[in-house]
């Protein structure tokens, strides 16, 4: 099992998911809201001629935990869904493997589940 991360701009999460499960079938998602900054170091606003910071942006975390062979599909989906147009701050993707999924109410280890089985 790999348990994929993203970190998008807020306004991309449902296209990002979308994107995802048109791609590649898989449903399963966790959405945490989340700020933060990359390089940009955040924004600056000005308002009444007062210059405001922003330091972090809201942005959100989505963890997809899926088989080895769908990884990368469902990363290059991600990436492609994820690209917001502007110029820096659409986020990152990463791939962790992971190991004893097991699904809280049915006590069975993730591999076990056949394909359209409920949760």
């Amino acid at each position: 099992m790999i348990k994929v991360e993203a970190v998008v701009i807020r306004e991309r999460i449902e296209t990002v998911i979308d994107a995802v499960e048109d791609e590649t079938g898989h449903v399963g998602v966790t959405v945490i809201e989340a700020v933060g900054h990359g390089k940009q170091r955040g924004i600056t606003h000005e308002y009444r001629g007062r210059v405001f910071e922003s330091r972090f942006l809201p942005k959100a975390l989505l963890v997809f935990i899926v088989q080895d062979d769908l990884a990368d599909r469902v990363v290059a989906s991600i990436v492609d869904a994820a690209v917001s147009g502007n110029e820096s701050g659409d986020g990152i993707v990463w791939t962790t493997p992971v190991t004893g999924v097991m699904h809280n109410r049915t006590g069975k280890r993730l591999e076990e589940i056949e394909p359209g089985e409920s949760f």
